[in-house]
């Protein structure tokens, strides 16, 4: 599974900032050019790959990306499992 993603933001955020945060995310793993996310290279994997972060020319505070996954294992049950994880040590911190 692929996307082509644009993100439009209240205030700037650059591709560089992006990147640093996405790079922390968990289950995120971020490609440096000339590397491009393709669902081949997600397939089989947990990871969601993300490339090709840039300015959108269009928007003033906007970014455009590209991200590729395994939808049946990120999009569907590891997916929901991961958000179950989140709420359930929310619950427990309480």
């Amino acid at each position: 599974h692929s996307e082509a993603i644009w993100i439009e933001f209240e205030e700037q955020l650059s591709p560089g900032d992006a990147t640093a945060i996405l790079s922390e995310a968990p289950s995120v793993r971020v490609l440096r050019l000339p590397e491009v996310p393709s669902p081949k290279d997600a397939a089989g994997g947990d990871e969601v790959l993300v490339g090709r972060i840039r300015k959108d020319e269009g928007s003033a505070n906007g970014l455009a990306l590209f991200l590729s996954n395994d939808n049946l294992r990120k999009g569907a049950a590891l997916n929901a499992i991961q958000i179950a994880e989140v709420l359930l040590a929310g619950v427990a911190a309480a």
